[in-house]
């Protein structure tokens, strides 16, 4: 099965369903759009509906849905920056929970967008010292 291949390595740490949505949205895309990082998007975009990045890894959301403001938008010709797997529309004691248990630094005093970019910076920080970067 390609997808399982493919597999990014956050994804395997994470849960089952979350590397069953990844395979099969990407398998699929693959099959219309040919191998490629549109297949990849697509793929990721699925994953984002129903899980978030914490960490080194993906866990499910309180609720489906887009998590940030190029996931509602949606079509490769529209282009907006995304929060890299951070539920940027979930609430603001969310986020507030997802940097306390990755421990950021200042998170009481940071604003709903501060928390978003420290908990994408934490989430970097936290796949590259699990590849071993």
């Amino acid at each position: 099965m390609p997808g399982r291949e493919d597999l990014p390595s956050t994804l395997r740490r994470s849960p089952e369903k979350a590397q069953r949505t990844w395979e099969k949205t990407h398998d699929s895309a693959v099959e219309t759009y040919g191998e490629g990082e549109r297949s990849h998007r697509t793929a990721f975009a699925a994953v984002k509906h129903q899980f978030e990045k914490v960490g080194d890894h993906w866990e499910p959301k309180g609720r489906k849905g887009p998590s940030d403001q190029q996931a509602a938008g949606g079509g490769p010709e529209r282009r907006a920056p995304t929060a890299g797997g951070v539920d940027a529309n979930a609430t603001k004691d969310h986020l507030m929970s997802v940097a306390r248990k990755l421990d950021v630094p200042g998170r009481s005093s940071m604003t709903k967008p501060e928390l978003v970019t420290a908990i994408e910076k934490a989430n970097d920080r936290a796949t590259r010292r699990a590849r071993g970067d």
